[in-house]
């Protein structure tokens, strides 16, 4: 279940009020992994799309029959609360599991950081920050610039490739 919950995480840039309240249909369909994903935020109700990478989609069937899941099934069913998705807090804690296990101070990550980490790699192999407004789901490219912090970062590395 972690691998698969990571690896989605990261493929889908999706909250975790968003994530963690995925069902199995939202995903699949008849044994097979979508490709891609239509999914209304709840936050801002604006529709986002994201790709499941073959690796995620790899694991998600593993999960999906190995946890004996249903069409109507929580992707990350809770062990505590009958019908309901794993709780934030859990998901936080195995967020910070997993950077502990990478040997990284587990205080820095939390659950958003799954949420950034594909929007910031997009960003930093094409310099689209479009992109990764519509990846997002931002209604304002200055809300992706504050978000991704490359302001500064951008303007001083044009800077220093300029030569007077």
């Amino acid at each position: 279940m972690q691998l698969t919950l990571l690896n989605l995480a990261i493929d889908s840039k999706l909250l975790a009020s968003d994530l963690l309240p995925l069902k199995v249909c939202n995903v699949s369909s008849q044994g097979m992994v979508f490709d891609r994903v239509k999914h209304v935020q709840r936050k801002t109700d604006i529709e986002v799309q994201f790709e499941i990478t073959s690796k995620t989609q790899n694991s998600l069937i593993k999960w999906i029959l190995s946890a004996s899941l249903t069409a109507g099934n929580y992707l990350f069913p809770s062990l505590r609360r009958k019908q309901q998705p794993i709780s934030y807090s859990y998901y936080r804690y195995l967020v910070r599991t997993w950077a502990s296990n990478l040997g990284l101070d587990p205080s820095f990550y939390g659950t958003h950081s799954m949420r950034r980490t594909k929007a910031t790699l997009v960003y930093a192999q094409t310099k689209n920050i479009r992109a990764v407004q519509l990846l997002l789901g931002h209604t304002k490219v200055d809300n992706t610039i504050r978000y991704l912090g490359v302001e500064l970062e951008d303007a001083l590395r044009l800077s220093e490739g300029i030569d007077c």
